[in-house]
C-alpha cells in the first residue's frame, strides 16, 4: 500500500515539473514576440567642414583715457569766478576759473616801479661816466700842455672808473627787477586756471570763495584716445607682440565689438598669479565708450585656414585640460563614436585638431539618448 502511495507522489510532481517548464517556456516565447524594437532617434547634424580660424587668447580689462588730469593752482588763493561747469567740453588753454588778483596785482605793480627806478638810476649813471671820461680826457690833454699834474690825472682816472661801477652797479639791479617784473606777471597770470588739455570737464571740486590752495580742482578726460589695460596668463606672452588686433565687447553696449592694437607689454610677469598687464590703444573718435568700463576680449595673435570646426555642444565627455573629447558621426543611419583632440575654442565653435575628417555628419547635444551603435533619424542638418 504504502509503494503505491509513494508512485502516485512521484508521478504527480514529475506532472508539475513538466508543466511548470512548459510554461515558463510559452512565457518566454510571448515575451520574445511582445518586446518592440527600438525606434531610430531623432536628431540633428552638422557636417563637418574646412573654415578659417582666428587664433585668440581671452582676456578681462578696464578701459581709461589716454589724455587725464587733475587740474590744480600753482599758487593758493581765494576763487573769484568759475566759468566752466561739469561735463562741459574745453580745448587747451580755456579758462577754467580766476583767483583773486589783488595781491598778485600790488607785487606786479611794485615790481614794474622798480624798474622803472633802476631804470633811472642807469641814466644817471650813464651821464656820470660820460663826465667822468670827458674830464679824465680833459686832465690828460692838460698834462700834455704841461698845464696839469700826474697826480690830477690819476684822480680823474680814479673817478672815471668809478662812474663805470657804479654804472655796473645799476645795470646788475636793473637786470634784478626785470626779472622780479617777470616773476611778478608770471605770478600775476597764473591767477587764472586754464585748461591743459582738449576733453570734457568730468568733475568740479572747488566752488567760488574757496581757498585754491593745494588740491585738484577740475578732472578733465579726453576719451577720444582709450587705454584698454588687461592681464595675460605667462603661457601665451610668446604670442604677443606690439601691434595684434585686440577685439572686445563690453555690457553697456550689448551685440556691439569695439577694436584696439597692442601697444604695450610689460616687461615683468606678476609673481603672485604669474600673469603679464599689457595695455591697448583704442580709437573712440565718437566718444561712445567711457573710462571705467570692465570689458571682456581676445588679442588674435593669428590666423589659420583648413581648420575643421563644429559646435561646441557637439563634444561628448570632454576634458577641457587634456583637450581630449568624443562625437558622435551619423553613419548610414547609425551613430557611431569618435575619439577627437580639441584644438582653439572661437566663441561657440571649436577645433577638432584630429580625429574627425571633412565630410562627417557630427551629431549635435540634441540627441541626448544616443549612444554608440544607435539608430538614429537625422530630421535636420546645419
Amino acid at each position: 500500500m504504502r509503494r503505491k502511495k509513494t508512485v502516485v507522489v512521484v508521478v504527480l510532481a514529475g506532472i508539475a515539473i513538466l508543466g511548470f517548464m512548459l510554461f515558463k517556456n510559452r512565457a518566454t516565447e510571448a515575451g520574445s514576440e511582445v518586446a518592440p524594437e527600438k525606434p531610430p532617434v531623432a536628431v540633428e547634424a552638422v557636417t563637418a567642414a574646412f573654415d578659417d580660424l582666428a587664433d585668440t587668447v581671452d582676456v578681462v580689462g578696464t578701459l581709461s583715457p589716454k589724455s587725464q588730469t587733475s587740474v590744480m593752482a600753482e599758487y593758493g588763493g581765494i576763487v573769484r569766478k568759475i566759468h566752466v561747469s561739469e561735463w562741459v567740453r574745453v580745448k587747451k588753454g580755456d579758462v577754467l576759473l580766476t583767483l583773486d588778483t589783488r595781491e598778485p596785482q600790488a607785487m606786479l605793480d611794485k615790481a614794474k616801479a622798480a624798474v622803472g627806478m633802476e631804470k633811472a638810476n642807469l641814466l644817471q649813471a650813464k651821464v656820470a661816466m660820460e663826465r667822468a671820461e670827458r674830464e679824465y680826457n680833459r686832465v690828460v690833454q692838460l698834462k700834455l700842455s704841461g698845464l696839469a699834474t700826474s697826480q690830477s690825472v690819476d684822480e680823474a682816472g680814479t673817478e672815471k672808473d668809478a662812474a663805470m661801477a657804479r654804472k655796473a652797479s645799476v645795470e646788475a639791479r636793473l637786470a634784478t627787477a626785470q626779472q622780479d617784473l617777470a616773476q611778478a606777471k608770471l605770478r600775476f597770470a597764473k591767477n587764472t586756471i586754464t585748461s591743459p588739455i582738449d576733453g570734457v570737464v568730468a568733475e568740479r571740486k572747488i566752488n567760488e570763495g574757496d581757498l585754491a590752495s593745494d588740491r585738484a580742482l577740475f578732472t578733465i578726460v579726453d576719451n577720444r584716445l582709450l587705454d584698454l589695460t588687461a592681464t595675460v596668463p605667462s603661457r601665451f606672452i610668446r604670442f604677443l607682440k606690439p601691434g595684434l588686433e585686440l577685439r572686445f565687447t563690453t555690457d553697456a553696449f550689448p551685440g556691439q565689438t569695439f577694436a584696439g592694437k597692442l601697444k604695450y607689454i610689460n616687461p615683468v610677469v606678476n609673481a603672485q598669479d604669474r600673469s603679464v598687464k599689457v595695455i591697448a590703444e583704442v580709437p573712440n573718435p565718437g566718444e561712445t565708450l567711457k573710462g571705467g568700463l570692465f570689458v571682456k576680449g581676445k588679442i588674435v595673435t593669428g590666423h589659420r585656414g583648413h581648420v575643421i570646426l563644429v559646435p561646441r555642444n557637439a563634444l561628448v565627455n570632454w576634458d577641457m585640460e587634456t583637450g581630449k573629447a568624443e562625437i558622435l558621426v551619423a553613419d548610414s543611419g547609425v551613430a557611431r563614436r569618435k575619439n577627437v583632440t580639441v584644438g582653439a575654442i572661437q566663441e561657440d565653435r571649436v577645433e577638432l585638431a584630429s580625429g574627425a575628417t571633412p565630410g562627417d555628419r557630427v551629431i549635435l547635444r540634441g540627441g541626448y539618448n544616443v549612444k554608440d551603435g544607435d539608430k538614429i533619424k537625422t530630421n535636420g542638418e546645419k
